[in-house]
């Protein structure tokens, strides 16, 4: 505040703080203004009990073969009516957990003891079991997309066919441990 307002009674409290409050609103309207800071580039870890940790960039992933899923939106009352399902592309989880390779408990028959536990950017997370992606076992096509309906996502999304109303669909997915 100038001082010589101040000293002239020109300015009372109630002035002095709408001068503050200009001052502020100015800076944050500065702050608003910036560009936001530029978002880090696609990808995944695989992390936990493996022989072979890495972080996956989204060309890496995109090199892997792809594979293709649909997925048909679905509510409490199932199916919804008139909705077409939505094709994803990615790689699948298996052969990234094949290539991780899990260490297994000591004992016989743990291989069926690990589960997964994908993490997005938000900290949302959901377990699976390997035996869910096993193709021993239930075989599930669990897959890492980068695309739907043939058009790039702006993040990676886990894709779990058949689960009722996407319930383990992590969107903006940045981790994978193995447990």
């Amino acid at each position: 505040m100038p001082v010589g307002l101040a000293r002239r009674g020109w300015l009372n409290s109630a002035g002095a703080a709408c001068l503050i409050l200009l001052a502020l609103r100015g800076a944050s309207v500065q702050q608003a203004r910036q560009p936001a800071p530029p978002r880090p580039a696609l990808g995944l870890a695989l992390t936990g009990r493996v022989a072979h940790p890495r972080n996956l960039t989204l060309a890496e992933l995109q090199a892997l073969p792809a594979a293709t899923v649909e997925v048909s939106r679905a509510d409490h009352q199932g199916v919804q009516a008139g909705t077409q399902p939505s094709s994803f592309t990615g790689t699948l989880v298996w052969p990234l957990l094949e290539a991780a390779a899990p260490i297994d408990e000591d004992g016989p028959h743990t291989r069926l003891q690990h589960t997964l536990l994908a993490r997005g950017q938000d900290g949302y997370g959901v377990a699976l079991a390997i035996g869910e992606l096993s193709p021993e076992f239930e075989g599930k096509q669990v897959l890492v997309a980068y695309a739907q309906d043939g058009k790039p996502l702006p993040a990676l999304r886990l894709i779990v066919p058949a689960d009722k109303r996407a319930g383990r669909a992590v969107r903006d997915l940045v981790s994978i441990e193995i447990r």
